[in-house]
This record gives C-alpha cells, sequence and structure tokens, in this order.
C-alpha cells in the first residue's frame, strides 16, 4: 500500500468511527415537561428529520400531554409509535398532534417512527 491508500483507509475507519459514536453512543441533553396549573406535564416536540427534544423527562403518575408538530413531508415521520403505552397514531405533515399518556411506572420508554429510523425516549422519574 502506498501513502494515498493509507490516508484514505485511515480516513475511511475515522469517520466510520464517527458514525457509529454519533447515532448510538452520543448521549443529547434531557428537556423536562413543563407542569400547567392543572398539574399536566406538556411538552412541544418538532419532527423535523428527528424528534427535538428527543429525550424527555417526566414525573410517574401525572398526565403528559405530548405536542407532536411535524414540520415536514418526509414518508419517515408520518407514523409515531410508543409500545409500552400501545400508541400508534399518525402524523400529518405540517400540523400538531396531541398524545396523551399517564405513566404509571419509572423508567425509559422509546418512541420511534414507523419505520424505527427516528428515536426518542421519555424518562419517568
Amino acid at each position: 500500500m502506498d501513502t494515498a491508500e493509507i490516508i484514505v483507509t485511515l480516513t475511511g475507519l475515522a469517520l466510520s468511527a464517527f458514525v457509529v459514536w454519533y447515532f448510538f453512543f452520543f448521549t443529547r441533553p434531557a428537556a423536562s415537561a413543563v407542569s400547567s396549573s392543572s398539574g399536566v406535564q406538556e411538552v412541544d416536540i418538532t419532527v423535523k428529520g428527528g424528534y427535538s427534544p428527543n429525550v424527555i423527562e417526566v414525573e410517574r403518575g401525572k398526565l403528559v400531554q405530548l405536542s407532536f408538530y411535524r414540520d415536514e413531508e418526509s414518508s419517515c415521520s408520518e407514523e409515531l409509535l410508543m409500545p409500552a403505552f400501545n400508541v400508534r397514531r399518525e402524523l400529518p405533515a405540517f400540523q400538531t398532534t396531541l398524545v396523551e399518556v399517564l405513566p404509571q411506572q419509572a423508567g425509559r420508554f422509546e418512541f420511534t417512527c414507523g419505520m424505527g429510523m427516528l428515536r426518542g425516549s421519555l424518562i419517568v422519574k
């Protein structure tokens, strides 16, 4: 192998390592739900190439209202799945969809798009 082949190989390995780190090990800060005057925990989530915020902290035993605003037409983001809460919802493009859940136990509960490519977590404390 000559010098150019070594540089190309090392660059490819470095980029592959970065992609693995970013998608599987990079931790994003958690957003906390805001409690309304009625005690309902409310969170606004934008869906555009992912969920923002994608990690949400809530309290156990209190109703949670998740407002998903889908700011795109990508077919991947047209469905929301929250298996732990038996939620399966269509997310119409450029509209807000309200999803209510009542977490009864502490833990980390995943939510995804219909294809499983977009991911988020509801952390119940």
